[in-house]
């Protein structure tokens, strides 16, 4: 469903497998049961798959903050 790549600051590209749209947020999460607070994955979402990344995240009880791409 999802493919985690490294995002760049500049020109961000959505984390959706086979999506290559710009992304316009970013989805901060972590997994709590491997890591502490200090630990932050990033996910790029265009707008038309920032959902279905948020519910799939959420869904696990992942903690996560959504923040527009500037």
């Amino acid at each position: 469903m999802t493919h985690n790549r490294t995002v760049s600051d500049e020109n961000p590209v959505c984390s959706s497998r086979g999506c290559r749209a710009e992304a316009k947020w970013m989805l901060l999460w972590r997994n709590p049961r491997i890591h502490g607070a200090e630990r932050v994955k990033r996910w790029a979402a265009c707008e038309e798959h920032l959902p279905v990344l948020r519910d799939f995240l959420t869904a696990r009880g992942f903690p996560c903050e959504t923040r527009r791409v500037e």
